[in-house]
């Protein structure tokens, strides 16, 4: 969940590779806009009054979910584990979340499988990160896919870190997590507990040379499902100018940025950032569709350039395990 210095490689490859860097609300890209209509099915009272937000098809299983998510998000950990001691209490309330054969997968790495690694794993951030509490902000059922907003908090050095982080996942029948991936929004994590360790990606990127937003136009149509594979090609192709126009008149929001973006010149400069760091080599995910907020997975690699002395060289690459998770809805973020 948390990585350690020496888990952090030069350049723009940490945040890449170390987290999902996509746009706001937790290494996801947010686009404000779309109108209302997307129906929405059953329901969780005990949920709702603790979420921002919650969308979708809501069934029983994914009631059950979001229920352990948010019990382990707000539980105290007490005295932190010992490394693998999965018999801690909320040890056992974060393993309880997913199916003894689950996959976790986190930007940069290997999926995690079955209890005894994810356990082992939360036992390591817990003991670095005891303070560790979560709640749920926009939140979208779709049956058995769960796009789970959320809003971390914790304690790094002496520094309160603030993030947000998309959990996505597939559920079985009992609502725990079959597989899982994982988003977070790395860059203010880096940012506030290892400053001027990794670049500034995004810096400069602003609406206007005096920092004054553009004016937003008129709201974009929701995104459909028909529309993915052509997304997809927009982002396998490196076309900031087609993701960007299907979207115009929305904000966007994303890591780095300190302020929501609303010019089509500002939206395709941040992107364009995003794909002369890396190429990106995207597969579709899961989707989730509410009544307002969509959320889309995209899941692959990112192929990205390593620092050299020798211009002549040989270009040297980083390839790592990247994925990023738009979001399209109210607020844009």
């Amino acid at each position: 969940m948390f990585a350690g210095r020496h888990g952090v490689v030069a350049g723009a490859a940490a945040v890449l590779a170390m987290g999902a860097v996509g746009f706001a609300g937790g290494g996801t890209a947010a686009i404000a806009g779309g109108t209302a209509g997307a129906p929405s099915f059953g329901d969780c009272p005990a949920v709702r009054e603790k979420v921002d937000r919650l969308e979708g098809r809501i069934t029983p299983n994914a009631c059950a979910f979001m229920q352990r998510q948010l019990a382990f998000g707000r539980m105290p950990t007490g005295t932190p584990p010992a490394l693998g001691e999965l018999g801690h209490p909320r040890v056992r309330a974060y393993v309880d979340i997913f199916d003894a054969d689950a996959s976790l997968w986190e930007a940069g790495g290997a999926a995690q499988r079955g209890h005894s690694t994810i356990g082992t794993s939360i036992t390591g951030s817990l003991r670095l990160a005891p303070d560790l509490r979560n709640r749920g902000t926009d939140v979208v059922a779709d049956g058995a896919v769960m796009m789970f907003g959320q809003w971390n908090e914790v304690t790094l050095k002496g520094r309160t870190v603030a993030y947000p982080q998309i959990a996505r996942n597939v559920l079985g029948d009992d609502g725990r997590t079959l597989q899982a991936r994982r988003y977070h929004d790395r860059a203010a994590l880096f940012r506030d507990t290892l400053p001027g360790a990794v670049p500034d990606l995004f810096g400069g990127v602003t609406d206007r040379a005096d920092g004054a937003p553009g004016t937003p136009r008129r709201a974009p149509e929701r995104f459909r499902a028909d529309e993915i594979a052509d997304r997809l090609a927009a982002w396998n192709g490196a076309d900031a100018g087609a993701l960007v126009r299907r979207m115009a008149g929305a904000r966007l929001t994303g890591p780095g940025q300190r302020e929501q973006l609303t010019s089509p010149e500002a939206k395709t400069a941040y992107l364009e950032r995003l794909f002369e760091t890396a190429d990106l080599r995207f597969e579709a995910g899961q989707a989730a569709f509410g009544r307002t907020t969509t959320y889309v997975e995209w899941h692959g690699t990112a192929r990205i350039p390593l620092p050299q002395d020798d211009p002549a060289a040989e270009p040297r690459f980083r390839e790592a395990s990247f994925g990023i998770v738009e979001r399209f809805g109210p607020g844009g973020a």
